[in-house]
């Protein structure tokens, strides 16, 4: 096992007994979901997360990729998209940060220190500097529209649900044909 794919497994493994939920998109250890939970203190409190990350061959000599699958309103964020533009992560990363600072130091930091000068999100930039409390109250609406605790995690409880409903509906269309053969 190279040095690269023992670091990751390593820091991957660190995330995971840090108490944060850290979903396996496939078999291999680079690319996965965390569930992020707002900061304290912040407009943000209370908002929880899915964010997906990549991690490059080259972890931890590159940095990963960071993005948010629920919406944020934020300058650093792109709505659409969810890509984080994070100075640390994107140009300044170096081998000795981990998946962990990313997520107890990075994302809380972008949160709670918008950089509207080097926006991704042009009008959350353009209302944070114009009108601070304008700004935080949208950042609690989208919170509350899109960052509740299921929304962090809706992707998989959906299919669960709608696999159940739909057992459940070949169950009946089932019974109701064995019922009809019977006879």
């Amino acid at each position: 096992m190279s040095s690269p794919s023992k670091r990751r497994e390593m820091d991957l493994m660190k995330l995971m007994m840090g108490d944060y939920k850290v979903e396996m998109i496939n078999d291999g250890m680079q690319e996965f979901y965390v569930q992020f939970h707002g900061p304290k203190d912040s407009p943000y409190q209370g908002g929880v997360w899915r964010i997906r990350v990549e991690l490059p061959d080259a972890y931890p000599y590159k940095s990963p990729s960071i993005g948010f699958i629920n919406k944020i309103y934020h300058p650093n964020v792109d709505e659409m998209s969810g890509s984080v533009c994070l100075d640390v992560i994107n140009q300044t990363w170096s081998p000795m940060f981990d998946l962990v600072n990313v997520f107890e130091v990075f994302l809380p930091q972008l949160l709670l220190y918008p950089n509207p000068s080097d926006p991704l999100n042009g009008d959350a930039a353009a209302l944070m500097m114009r009108d601070r409390a304008a700004y935080d109250q949208k950042v609690k609406e989208y919170c509350e529209r899109y960052a509740k605790p299921e929304d962090a995690g809706a992707v998989p409880e959906e299919k669960s649900s709608d696999d159940e409903l739909s057992e459940a509906e070949y169950a009946s269309s089932d019974e109701e044909i064995a019922g009809k053969a019977d006879p």
